[in-house]
């Protein structure tokens, strides 16, 4: 059976279109360098930090226990690679420039900044960490045991109603 180019023109035509939208979609590098930006404006270096420091004390745990006696070398190891590995950081950094760049074209991300940099974003930077640790503190000491007991009481409600005694 013949296949009519006419038939596979809109096929072709679609096949393309949709390769230049995805090859469209990459962020440019002044988008990558605006999220960049924003990422530090927003104490994202600051955050990844700990990820650094974090990687190498696991695995000098790790090693730790298999090698108690070596303590004291793998603490003069572990001192030396979170020197060496801190500049790793802005791989991070960078990753999440990417991800921002994705998904915000470069003059929002631009707006962002100049919001961040003013009063009120500057506040909101200060801010946030606070309300982010006060809303989960309410989460675990409030609102989760609050609807965990309510979900137990539905439970036992409806498992009743099958012939369940719970």
């Amino acid at each position: 059976m013949k296949v009519s180019l006419l038939r596979l023109a809109p096929v072709v035509l679609a096949a393309q279109m949709l390769a230049g939208a995805a090859f469209a979609q990459q962020p440019t590098p002044a988008a990558i360098a605006a999220a960049k930006e924003l990422v530090e404006l927003k104490g994202g270096g600051q955050m990844f930090d700990p990820v650094i420091i974090s990687i190498v004390e696991q695995t000098k745990g790790a090693l730790l226990q298999t090698n108690p006696q070596l303590a004291k070398d793998l603490n003069d190891v572990a001192t030396q690679l979170r020197s060496e590995f801190a500049p790793r950081r802005d791989e991070l950094v960078t990753e999440a420039a990417r991800r921002y760049a994705a998904r915000f074209t470069e003059a929002e991300l631009k707006d962002l900044g100049t919001f961040f940099k003013s009063p009120l974003g500057k506040k909101m930077i200060q801010q946030e960490p606070q309300v982010l640790d006060e809303t989960f503190s309410f989460v675990q000491q409030q609102f989760g045991p609050r609807v965990a007991e309510e979900a137990m009481t539905r439970y036992r409600t409806e498992m009743k109603k099958k012939g369940h005694n719970l």
